[in-house]
């Protein structure tokens, strides 16, 4: 498999004269696992005249919704923007900072789940090069969840936010460059930007097919398991309860002081999720909710990661917490991602049809049960804009 870094490097006279910066992060790496950055210059290419760095910053240090700032890269000495501060407005790049450039490459490793906020970074960035007059090329990569399982429902209007930028499902099964391609096509882009799509990938390669040794895109997804999982336990962060931040099993581990481990253990087997193992624990976060506290709470293993439906392992993993005895269970009350008027899990979910059902004693399975129906629809409108087969 290639990657469009990959082919980007065989071609370094590509850049033969272009005034670029650089939209990437420290798993944007080439076949030896070299940053994308340093990979260039070795190449012999036009070294980048900047670099910008989304969400946990330009090397993947900063715990999520930590404000990362401009800085200079200590290998390059190319100054590094950031497009996640303190602020909304730091989201998107200043004209100012595209000004002396007439190409923007982006290369970013997404995940494929509506939340996970590097694609906005992406197409935001993407639409304000483009405003300037810049080109945009964006080197793909694989989704690592591959490209056949699409799960979950749209967001609906209303629900705009950070996470939940565009309109897709919250597990979508698109490259980067194929959902730069839906929103180009949404947003009637012109013909001022490219993707340097991938050889070898197909839509039913999971990570592990790739080949390629796993480098966490962002701290709190250290395995291809975490990432497995992720659609359906990033729903946790809009909970009081720990997610597993500041324990090594982040998004597979869950719980909070009080929970019954065997008892939420029992009720998520009786579910019978496929493809994962579900297992009673206890756990000590040492940073974030609970931190040095002892949590009950359970374990999740992926054993056949074709079959797990993430998030509807999630949907039920929240109701099930929900209804646990005692006063465990509260909804996330701090501000979200710069949002402040909307509850952190309907940001989530784009919808406030799960959190009202769950509070009002209502069934959420008929929500679940209309996930079909906008899956369907988001199939036949990403079918002009597939890269892969």
């Amino acid at each position: 498999m290639k990657t469009g870094l990959d082919r980007l490097l065989e071609e370094p006279a590509r850049l033969s004269g272009r005034s670029y910066g650089l939209l990437s992060h420290g798993a944007a790496v080439d076949r030896a696992l070299e940053p994308a950055h340093l990979a260039l210059v070795r190449s012999g290419a036009e070294p980048p005249r900047k670099l910008f760095g989304p969400e946990h910053g330009f090397y993947g240090v900063e715990q999520d919704m930590v404000a990362s700032v401009d800085e200079v890269d200590p290998w390059t000495g190319v100054a590094s923007v950031s497009l996640y501060g303190d602020g909304e407005d730091s989201l998107t790049p200043e004209p100012a900072a595209l000004e002396d450039l007439d190409l923007l490459v982006i290369d970013l490793q997404d995940v494929g789940a509506r939340y996970y906020t590097y694609a906005a970074t992406a197409i935001w960035a993407a639409e304000a090069a483009l405003a300037v007059g810049s080109d945009v090329w964006v080197l793909d990569r694989p989704n690592p969840l591959g490209g056949e399982v699409i799960e979950g429902n749209l967001r609906k209007a209303g629900f705009e936010s950070f996470v939940g930028a565009f309109e897709l499902p919250a597990r979508h099964g698109l490259t980067l460059g194929e959902l730069m391609a839906l929103e180009a096509r949404r947003r009637g882009w012109s013909d001022s930007w490219q993707v340097l799509a991938m050889e070898g990938w197909r839509r039913e390669h999971l990570w592990p097919d790739t080949g390629r040794p796993w480098v966490p895109p962002s701290p709190n997804l250290p395995r291809f398991a975490s990432a497995m999982l992720y659609p359906g336990l990033c729903l946790v962060e809009a909970t009081q309860l720990s997610e597993g931040r500041g324990t090594t099993r982040p998004f597979q581990l869950v719980g909070a002081p009080g929970v019954d481990p065997v008892a939420l253990a029992d009720r998520l087997n009786e579910q019978q999720h496929p493809g994962v193992a579900v297992s009673p624990t206890y756990f000590k976060p040492q940073y974030q909710k609970h931190a040095g506290s002892s949590c009950g709470g359970i374990l999740l293993e992926v054993i056949e990661p074709r079959a797990v439906a993430s998030y509807e392992l999630g949907v039920e993993l929240i109701a099930a917490l929900r209804r646990q005895p005692g006063a465990i269970f509260a909804w996330r009350d701090q501000p979200y991602e710069f949002v402040t008027d909307r509850p952190a899990i309907d940001l989530l979910t784009g919808t406030d049809e799960f959190r009202r059902a769950l509070d009002e004693g209502g069934d959420f399975r008929q929500w679940i049960d209309g996930w079909e129906d906008d899956e369907q629809r988001f199939r036949r409108e990403c079918a002009p804009v597939l890269l892969y087969d």
